[in-house]
């Protein structure tokens, strides 16, 4: 375990890292060149379309666009869309559509992709989007530039999701009719975005090159961009540190390596681009385990994790312990009024786990569970480790099991055979995106990643959801993301360990990098190198 000493100095340094983004010289923009960026770990395919993982998403923002992005106020700014309006009723919004688009096979681009992907790909196999876009009822298309979004209520929400991670426009002609999941398109994805797919060698590199055609005129700045595999957390670290590698997103080296490479005079490090996820650290419980459903267990696992010394000893001090499903930093939602909490406290679990009928037995061992986790880094193995380590002081005996992330994500969400589940979930800016997926029923959807898995159901939680998705008064439905969080935190489906901060690692010869919310999640066509 790394020292205080150690765990105060990277938390120091990490403090100070938004700076390391506005230290960029005011030059013009060079064209040409190649980016080299680790995506770690490789993607298991090129969409959002039904899998959001984040590694996906660092990659297929440079291949597709949204209607919309973000500026670094957090408000939305034209991309596919040039202008849109909403009705006084809440219940229309139409997309006035950018002309002269097209796919990177020389398709135009129309209002029938617009719509194709809403109704087809958000709302039926998109993972948050399935919950987001659900008032979409319609959409409308009277001309080829024009998108009419009929609603079936007014729906705040909607306009946090239409960046290119959240709601990519998929080609039509290309997917309609056809599986989503199994389209050869997932693979060798055809965009309008600022890079055309070219390559993509498994577990060696994925290769993007410039698109000549792009509407955003003169962009990108760079002629290719390759992603590479790098499942090493050392060997990332050294590529970074030799020039071989120029940007790297989402915590890309172990963070016991971040003082090192702070002062390394050739790389920055940046906690720029992560606001729009707000994302936190989790245990899932499996409630088809008769011993999980109970809620005594449940609370007396909370109980059992230190979850301070969890952020100071595994996380380096990069995070602080979470009070609830909606995470502090989104501040228009988030309450600890009436929340319940599970505090640091072994005798409290143990007093627990005896009235639910679970007494040490020989060995001093209750019961046994198996822990499946996102494997996304080395860190989040030893999150693993760590929970494993408190539960075993209260007598459980949990096995960690160890996949990469398609091994992982059958286990949990196709085979739902799994105790606990930890890894990192992200809300977004409005937490209606991606903060109900765990505890509304209706998102169980056996095989769609990242959904609720735990086969949680409780008919006052569908209806305080519900109620959130259909309040058209902004005050109001703060009021209801607020009981929302108490019962969460009442019937403990999930216990949200610590809210996480990210950050990313570059080149100080790149530039142009964005500060937007999303920008780890969004396109590098405003980057350049210099000499």
């Amino acid at each position: 375990m790394p020292s205080t000493s150690i765990r105060s100095r990277t938390r120091a340094a990490l403090a100070a890292l938004p700076l390391a983004a506005q230290a960029q010289p005011a030059e013009q923009p060079r064209r040409g060149g190649t980016l080299h960026a680790v995506v770690q770990p490789e993607p298991s395919v090129l969409t959002t379309a039904f899998n959001n993982s984040f590694p996906i998403g660092v990659v297929s923002t440079n291949i597709y666009d949204g209607l919309l992005s973000f500026d670094e106020r957090q408000q939305p700014r034209p991309a596919l869309a040039t202008k849109w309006g909403t009705s006084a009723d809440g219940k229309t919004i139409t997309f006035h559509l950018r002309p002269g688009v097209k796919w990177h096979d020389g398709q135009p681009f129309t209002s029938a992709d617009v719509k194709f992907s809403a109704l087809e790909i958000w709302k039926k196999t998109h993972p948050r989007g399935r919950n987001t876009f659900a008032a979409v009822d319609d959409v409308l298309t009277p001309d080829p530039l024009t998108a009419v979004f009929k609603l079936k209520h007014p729906s705040l929400v909607i306009f946090s999701s239409l960046n290119a991670n959240e709601g990519q426009i998929l080609p039509r002609h290309l997917y309609e009719g056809q599986d989503v999941q199994t389209n050869p398109a997932n693979n060798k994805p055809v965009g309008t975005g600022p890079f055309r797919f070219k390559e993509w060698r498994k577990g060696q590199y994925i290769e993007l090159e410039r698109n000549p055609d792009y509407w955003d005129a003169g962009k990108p700045y760079l002629d290719r961009l390759i992603f590479r595999v790098i499942p090493d957390a050392a060997s990332r670290a050294a590529a970074l540190e030799t020039g071989d590698v120029q940007y790297a997103p989402f915590d890309p080296v172990p963070l016991a390596d971040v003082e090192r490479l702070r002062d390394n005079p050739t790389l920055a490090i940046s906690t720029d681009g992560y606001a729009w996820q707000s994302a936190y650290v989790f245990i899932e419980f499996n409630l088809r385990n008769p011993i999980l459903k109970d809620l005594r267990v449940r609370q007396a696992i909370a109980h059992a994790i230190d979850r301070q010394k969890l952020v100071d000893v595994v996380w380096y001090g990069l995070g602080k312990p979470a009070t609830g499903p909606t995470p502090s930093t989104l501040t228009r939602f988030y309450t600890r009024d009436g929340v319940p909490q599970y505090a640091f406290d072994p005798a409290q679990a143990e007093r627990l786990l005896d009235q639910a009928g679970y007494p040490r037995k020989a060995g001093g061992v209750r019961f046994a569970l198996n822990q499946e986790y996102q494997n996304f880094n080395e860190t989040f193995k030893n999150n693993a480790e760590f929970i494993r380590q408190d539960l075993k002081r209260i007598g459980i005996d949990v096995t960690v099991n160890n996949r990469d992330i398609a091994g992982h994500l059958k286990r949990v969400y196709t085979d739902y055979d799994f105790d606990l589940n930890s890894g990192r979930w992200v809300p977004t800016l409005d937490p209606e995106v991606g903060g109900f997926r765990h505890y509304w029923s209706k998102s169980q959807a056996q095989g769609v990643p990242w959904t609720n898995a735990s086969g949680y159901a409780n008919p006052a939680m569908d209806q305080l959801i519900e109620s959130i998705r259909v309040e058209p008064d902004a005050a109001r439905r703060t009021q209801l993301f607020h009981q929302f969080q108490r019962l969460a935190q009442t019937d403990l489906p999930v216990l949200p360990l610590f809210e996480q901060q990210n950050f990313t690692v570059y080149s100080k010869r790149l530039h142009g990098l964005s500060r937007a919310p999303d920008a780890a999640l969004a396109s590098l066509k405003n980057a350049w190198l210099s000499d």
